[in-house]
């Protein structure tokens, strides 16, 4: 199994009673994530959505520009980019552009999106969502794995493109799928691309597995990454309760938006057997620590995710934990 290594994510959202301007909340996060760098953590991810009040992120591709200013050794993805927003070669320039200005320490994590005011705001079919994402991310691929290509597809037709300039990593930032279906999860293992599941196991995770052995693909060349929230505390009760009612305030967003799709599956809260959970990790450090090996070593986790920050939660609760789990809890897993 891969070494299992650890991210922080940010979604940048300000509830309006926060007290805070957006510049003074980028402001606190990108310090948040100086310290994550110098702490040990492997990774920044940021997610990406539109048209949200609290001013979640719209623009990973600024975010990640912020990010790889104020770091020096972390690795930068989105999770998830929406693919289907997103002009393919122009992201493909994007992101070689990010992979130079960060020395190699690009990722990208995709998904097909699901919110409808999105694709109505964006004027994107929203069934064409699947071609869209499966036809972008080879274009990527291609873009920076090929001198010049060409490409003809449902979606997209090109000719004779050249990338310039090419990404500093061979073969460009690895890639990552977000799965919350079989189809989606087949799909990751189609494209070569690690994987970001949610949901059931049995939908999200063995079929992966299933297609990528089917297609002489090794599990050891490939990881499998999750958002799952920790906090180290000796407080355990005050801070749950301040660090919960931050979780239900980004989780009544996506149970809206989910809602309104039609998939309630995929939900923390879905009531399933073989459900990967999300659900938060708190306790002292030894307690986090017992539960992150039992929860990772079951559903061959090697990159946990946590968030670094929370809407409307003091800031100083994550900033005392990612610090706690650095000194206290990450030398057990290194």
């Amino acid at each position: 199994m891969s070494k299992l290594r650890f991210g922080v994510a940010f979604d940048f959202r300000n509830p309006p009673d926060s007290g805070l301007s957006l510049p003074e909340l980028y402001a606190s996060c990108l310090e948040q994530i100086r310290a994550v760098d110098s702490q040990g953590y492997d990774s920044v991810w940021v997610t990406e959505h539109h048209f949200v009040e609290d001013g979640y992120i719209p623009s990973f591709v600024a975010i990640a520009g912020a990010v790889a200013a104020a770091t020096q050794r972390v690795q930068i993805s989105s999770n998830v980019l929406l693919m289907p927003f997103h002009h393919p070669v122009r992201l493909a320039e994007d992101l070689a552009v990010l992979d130079n200005l960060s020395n190699g320490r690009m990722m990208l994590g995709v998904g097909l999106g699901y919110a409808h005011h999105e694709f109505r705001a964006f004027g994107v079919n929203r069934q064409h969502r699947v071609s869209l994402t499966e036809e972008g991310i080879e274009i990527l691929q291609r873009a920076w794995r090929e001198d010049r290509f060409s490409f003809h597809g449902k979606r997209f037709q090109f000719d004779d493109v050249a990338l310039r300039p090419r990404p500093v990593q061979p073969g460009g930032p690895p890639l990552w799928v977000a799965a919350m279906s079989e189809a989606g999860a087949r799909r990751a293992a189609r494209l070569g691309a690690h994987l970001l599941p949610q949901g059931r196991r049995s939908v999200v995770l063995d079929p992966w597995l299933e297609e990528l052995a089917a297609r002489g693909g090794r599990p050891e060349d490939y990881r499998v990454g999750i958002l799952r929230p920790f906090v180290v505390t000796d407080d355990r009760e005050r801070v749950a309760r301040q660090v919960l009612a931050g979780e239900r305030y980004r989780m009544k967003l996506y149970e809206k938006w989910l809602s309104e799709a039609g998939d309630q599956e995929v939900l923390h809260s879905a009531p399933s057997p073989d459900a990967i959970p999300q659900n938060l990790i708190i306790g002292t450090a030894e307690q986090v620590g017992d539960e992150i090996e039992a929860f990772t070593s079951r559903f061959g986790i090697t990159d946990l995710i946590t968030w670094g920050a929370s809407p409307g939660v003091p800031p100083g609760i994550f900033r005392e934990s990612l610090e706690r789990f650095a000194a206290e809890v990450m030398p057990r897993f290194r």
